[in-house]
């Protein structure tokens, strides 16, 4: 059972590989195909953002208020079934690299069509709110 839970972690590794390349790229419908298609992002401080459409222009305007770069690090992935948990770390930088914000997220990850995609994706700054 334990190759199992390490398959999925390297898998889960790899799709948010692709999700920063396609980022940092300004890729946002490549990011979006990562998530199902009724997907439901959770950021702080806004309303939740539901379907692949919303999330283009959610990320798309990311990137247009500044951020032009992501790190996204697995700290765990626990599978259960055809859902998957997963636990990181996230960097949002500049143009310049500065960092903008970083913080932790939880990703939900189901089986759409046989591939891994996120259902849930909620996060949260580890900054000090002035």
């Amino acid at each position: 059972m334990e190759a199992l839970s390490t398959d999925i972690t390297d898998e889960i590794k790899s799709l948010n590989s692709k999700f920063v390349s396609s980022f940092n790229q300004g890729d946002v419908g490549s990011v979006a195909d990562l998530y199902t298609k009724t997907a439901l992002l959770l950021p702080a401080g806004s309303e939740p953002v539901k379907g692949r459409e919303a999330i283009v222009q959610y990320w798309q305007n990311a990137m247009e208020m500044g951020v032009k770069a992501i790190t996204l690090d697995t700290v765990e992935v626990e599978q259960l079934d055809l859902t998957a948990i997963e636990l990181g770390t996230y960097t949002l930088k500049a143009e310049n690299g500065n960092t903008l914000d970083f913080g932790k997220y939880m990703a939900v990850w189901k089986q759409e069509n046989h591939h891994w995609k996120m259902q849930k994706d909620i996060w949260n700054s580890n900054q000090q709110q002035s």
